[in-house]
């Protein structure tokens, strides 16, 4: 099941996904992908990363794990070929109620918009963030997300 790695292998996974994904630690196939960010996907913090109701480790992010939406290790789904760049879903464009979503959220805003307009879209989600999030939260979530969008 590992036969598929990310753009630049593992290492580069780990810098473009966010700091509760699973994929922080296993491997393709170790856990399940879903469209976007939800109550049944609750961050553990005692394992570090989102479950099911079952217990499954859960990334949230396709367009960040480069692996479309599947049931890799619940149901042993088989993994695609080649990684994939699906786009964010229109949902991953509204600002989260979690602050562990605030990363994937920015990064869903800045790989939507256009290259031109980069600079403005920044400073208009971290003025949005702010009026929800602590300025420290908002402030690293930035630093990553930028990182991983350079």
């Amino acid at each position: 099941m590992d036969d598929i790695e990310p753009v630049g292998g593992r290492e580069h996974w780990r810098d473009q996904t966010c700091a509760v994904c699973p994929a922080q630690q296993l491997g393709p196939g170790q856990f399940d992908v879903v469209g976007t960010p939800g109550r049944e996907f609750a961050y553990n913090p005692t394992i570090g990363w989102r479950t099911d109701r079952d217990g499954v480790p859960v990334c949230v992010h396709p367009f960040r794990v480069q692996l479309p939406p599947g049931r890799y290790a619940s149901a042993g789904e088989p993994l695609p070929a080649a990684p994939v760049s699906p786009p964010p879903p229109p949902e991953a464009l509204r600002l989260p109620d979690d602050e562990v979503d605030l990363e994937g959220w920015l990064v869903a805003t800045l790989r939507t918009t256009p290259a031109d307009r980069t600079a403005s879209a920044i400073a208009h989600a971290e003025q949005v963030a702010s009026r929800r999030f602590p300025s420290a939260v908002v402030v690293a979530a930035l630093r990553r997300a930028l990182a991983a969008e350079r």
